[in-house]
């Protein structure tokens, strides 16, 4: 039982938040966080809003704005909110939008959106209710109106008429409020992959991005839609094919699919919108799309003789493997139902249905027609099921030593585990070396961090199938240790740690063991990622001795700033972890209370996925064209005594 406090609970306790309180003093239940991800949500809800005046066939020109002090303005050409006075309190219907939770044009089922995928009255109030200001600018039925918000939507301007006017749209400028993000900072390349995406998935809309920071612009209008989309997503791979584009409607339901397979690729990608939302952890809608998928290929299979009547099906991550597809859907705002506020997961029924159909008799066209491709399809899903079936037995046997042992396989003597089992709080730190695995033994806090070294650099996993995968010692550790699966059966509510660091030597040997992990963590446990579990260590570079005063320095500016203008200076050059002395590596990259981790978060998944492939791949070009248009090469290691002597 909990201790009781001498806290009164009492009527007095019971607290109303009027307006938009409730979203200023928990901002994450709708928004998500308030760190850079939330803060770049507020430009979403209000770009969602315009976008969907263009799903109706109102407006084709969406322009964004960045100014100098961080605000953002956004505007169309669409039809403009509706002016006048609310039927429901007479109030200006823009002001009921922007400073009203849950109102707006788009719950009626006879309103004026038969699609959407933003909510006027949420997301646009959300927006207002943590910005230091909102201004909205309305072209429509010939007059412009003007009306501005501030403080969270508490301080109401009267609305202004500013004149005549044969434009129509909605123009809307926000400042977010500083006293509820971390940071107000917008990110130029996080806006504008954005933007690019949503211009994809709206054939003929022109999206322009203006940042009046630093003079910077970019356009984006895609005649073809999503089929250039996936084109881009698999520029550095090797395609057999050219993307299939299926489209069609079933019950109302609106439905596009892009497919493209490549050779050179042994995991899949698969992106899925509602309604112009990227739904980031699927739904019905990617449930009905690999249903269709598995029944097209084994179908076609058994029809060409490729699979006989004793022959088991192919499974659906055989059939995948390579793939890489994106999925667009419209679903009427009476069938419309997300799960959470944020939208990252499609729960309408009835959009199963509506994908699996559309898909499934197109697929079985698009087989038909495409013989030699199909056959090629169907040869490296039987290839990748064959390498499933390797990995089974590597797995059951996996289990079978752990029944005999009562220890996972492939961890005797190697993994040092905490003495508690606790997932919610445990660390994992994946070592690089048996000397810097000792060490770490020795210095950690033996009650929750757990110590798995790492002999020799780990496999590229972007490179080899399943099967070589599972027959590499590290890797197969790696999965047993954190004991969640890989791949299609990964479960992230069976992992064993709550954070799983990396903790390599600050060389470039070290980054690119962080890499190789990276990668496979990206391919087999992406999950992990998202949810923000994963970390790097940050070893420091130095260590320096002034007086009988003990610093340690991470960069060579900070060296330099330790060592002032003293003389008689003692500097110690790490050159490795298994240099450092048990307490050296605990009060510098273990101890939670004075370690410094870096989170390894996943942005937009497109990016990244394109990002690996061309990184660790098998093309070179491609890497080197990268290598060469963003890396600056300089000396890693550019301090010396002489610079010291410089400065004094």
């Amino acid at each position: 039982m909990a201790k009781q406090t001498n806290v009164q609970y009492t009527e007095e306790s019971i607290q109303v938040l009027e307006g938009l309180e409730a979203v200023r003093k928990r901002p994450g239940m709708y928004i998500g966080s308030t760190d850079a991800r939330g803060l770049h949500h507020l430009v979403w809800e209000i770009v969602d809003n315009a976008i969907d005046e263009a799903l109706q066939g109102f407006g084709a020109l969406i322009t964004v704005k960045i100014y100098p002090d961080n605000s953002v303005e956004v505007s169309d050409n669409g039809r403009g909110i509706p002016t006048g006075k609310h039927k429901s309190n007479g109030l200006p219907t823009p002001q009921v939008i922007f400073n009203t939770l849950h109102a707006g044009g788009k719950f009626d089922s006879n309103g004026g959106y038969k699609v959407s995928g933003g909510l006027h009255g949420v997301g646009s109030s959300v927006v207002n209710a943590l910005s230091e200001y909102l201004e909205v600018t309305i072209h429509r039925e010939g007059k412009i109106y003007y009306q501005k918000y501030s403080n969270g939507g508490k301080n109401i301007e009267k609305p202004k008429w500013l004149g005549d006017t044969r434009k129509t749209g909605t123009i809307i400028k926000f400042k977010p409020d500083g006293k509820i993000f971390s940071s107000t900072i917008f990110d130029y390349k996080t806006v504008a992959t954005r933007l690019k995406e949503s211009a994809y998935l709206i054939k003929g809309l022109k999206i322009d991005l203006i940042d009046l920071r630093n003079n910077q612009s970019d356009s984006f209008h895609y005649e073809h839609g999503i089929v250039e989309f996936v084109k881009s997503l698999t520029a550095s791979k090797k395609a057999i094919h050219e993307p299939a584009f299926i489209s069609g409607e079933f019950n109302g339901i609106y439905i596009e699919t892009a497919i493209l397979y490549c050779s050179n690729s042994y995991s899949e990608s698969v992106l899925s919108f509602v309604n112009n939302i990227r739904t980031h952890d699927g739904g019905t809608h990617e449930v009905g799309f690999r249903t269709a998928l598995t029944r097209a290929f084994n179908d076609h299979a058994r029809m060409i003789g490729a699979l006989k009547d004793k022959d088991p099906n192919m499974e659906g991550a055989d059939i995948r493997e390579g793939l890489t597809a994106i999925i667009s859907i419209r679903v009427p705002e009476n069938l419309l139902q997300f799960e959470g506020q944020t939208k990252n997961k499609l729960g309408t029924p009835d959009a199963k249905t509506a994908v699996e159909n559309i898909v499934y008799e197109n697929m079985r066209f698009f087989m038909a027609e495409k013989g030699e491709i199909a056959n090629t399809l169907i040869n490296n899903a039987l290839r990748a099921a064959k390498a499933r079936e390797a990995a089974r037995k590597a797995r059951d046997e996996a289990r079978m030593v752990k029944q005999k042992t009562s220890k996972p396989a492939n961890l005797l003597g190697k993994l040092i585990p905490p003495q508690f089992a606790n997932p919610k709080v445990n660390e994992l730190f994946l070592v690089e070396g048996d000397s810097a695995g000792g060490t770490a033994k020795q210095g950690r806090d033996s009650v929750f961090q757990a110590i798995l070294p790492l002999r020799g650099k780990v496999l590229n996993t972007e490179k080899i199938k399943i099967d070589e995968v599972l027959k590499n010692e590290e890797i197969v550790s790696i999965i047993n240790t954190i004991g969640a699966g890989f791949g299609q059966d990964f479960d992230i509510n069976k992992c064993n740690y709550n954070r799983i660091i990396i903790m390599t030597d600050a060389d470039t040997d070290g980054a690119h063991i962080q890499t190789l992990l990276l990668t496979f963590f990206f391919r087999y446990m992406t999950e992990l990622i998202e949810a923000g579990k994963i970390y790097i260590a940050t070893p420091p570079l130095y260590k320096v001795v002034i007086k009988a005063n003990t610093y340690y320095a991470w960069t060579d500016e900070e060296l330099r700033e330790i060592i002032g203008h003293h003389n008689n200076v003692s500097i110690q050059r790490f050159k490795g972890l298994g240099e450092m002395s048990t307490e050296q590596l605990w009060e510098t990259t273990l101890d939670p209370a004075r370690r410094t981790l870096i989170q390894v978060k996943l942005g937009e998944y497109g990016v990244a996925d394109n990002r690996v492939s061309v990184l660790m791949g098998d093309d070179v070009e491609p890497r080197r064209e990268w290598i060469e248009n963003n890396v600056v090469f300089d000396f890693e290691d550019n301090f010396t005594l002489e610079d010291k002597e410089d400065d004094e």
